[in-house]
């Protein structure tokens, strides 16, 4: 099934006293390319999580978000006494001190670099929190793929619309295209004709034939329609396929192709009608282009 790359989920969860929330967003992008924001204290996590964002979001633009923030009694810092006394024992040997032209505040005593250390070192805070943003992750990147799915079901819809107006045009340039020599040689003779009529002068038919032949091998499309047709059947099969592989880029080099394919009649072909079925054509393939940016 077709997927988009825009996609959103969150989760979150308390553990121990401590909330944990991460979220996942998913934009457009030609490759997969992460963006993950991490407490200071936990980026050390940035590695797993983006290598577990890779094994489930394999194209796009994605940026992670996670926080930590721990209300329990075990989030308060320790004081750190050795570090204290230290201050206190130069304070008081301050001269102002002596004569008491000086107080102390202990709230700036403990702001001092040192006095007050974290509950627990760096390597013991992400081995708590490892575990519990895996499975946040886990369940933010369901709810982005459920929403890529969905969208990736509507766009599949509007696709198959553009194929579906592609197939008819290209129909109907194969039925009026054998049509457009037998045209041109009746043109060519009338006209050969009656320039010729007031000179008396017969025009030998090999030279009409002749004309008629290179004419009709500098304008025959034959082989871009079919080949314009081979790439619709499997364009076709690519967005009803249901093997789960990303096909965004198959589908956009396909689409280059088909692209190619209708310049080249474009070209040859100097028929008023194929020319405007050309158009048509050519103008759902920029629509389908442009969708298909959006697909995984």
């Amino acid at each position: 099934m077709i997927r988009s790359m825009t996609g959103y989920g969150e989760a979150s969860a308390h553990e121990a006293g401590a909330h944990y929330f991460l979220e996942v967003r998913s934009l457009n992008g030609k490759y997969f390319k992460a963006s993950i924001r991490l407490p200071e204290e936990l980026e050390g996590l940035e590695p797993e999580l983006e290598a577990e964002l890779r094994r489930r979001l394999t194209r796009g633009s994605i940026t992670l978000i996670g926080t930590c923030s721990d209300s329990s009694g075990a989030a308060a810092h320790r004081v750190n006494r050795p570090a204290l006394e230290a201050y206190l024992k130069q304070l008081h040997g301050l001269p102002v001190l002596d004569r008491g032209g000086l107080s102390v505040d202990a709230g700036a005593l403990l702001s001092l670099p040192g006095v007050l250390q974290p509950p627990d070192n760096g390597e013991e805070r992400i081995e708590k929190t490892r575990p519990v943003f895996l499975k946040l992750l886990e369940q933010a990147c369901a709810q982005v793929s459920k929403m890529r799915q969905r969208e990736g079901g509507l766009l599949v819809a509007d696709l198959m619309n553009h194929h579906a107006l592609i197939v008819q045009a290209l129909a109907r340039v194969a039925a009026r295209a054998p049509r457009v020599v037998e045209d041109y040689q009746r043109r060519l003779k009338a006209r050969v004709e009656s320039l010729l009529q007031d000179a008396k002068v017969r025009v030998e038919p090999v030279d009409l034939i002749r004309e008629v032949a290179v004419y009709a091998e500098k304008s025959d499309i034959a082989e871009e329609v079919a080949r314009l047709g081979g790439h619709l059947d499997q364009f076709k099969a690519l967005l009803t396929t249901d093997d789960g592989r990303p096909m965004g880029r198959t589908l956009d080099f396909l689409t280059q192709e088909m692209l190619r394919e209708a310049n080249t009649m474009a070209s040859k072909s100097g028929d008023a009608e194929i020319s405007r079925d050309i158009v048509e054509i050519k103008g759902a393939i920029d629509r389908i282009k442009e969708q298909v940016q959006n697909v995984e």
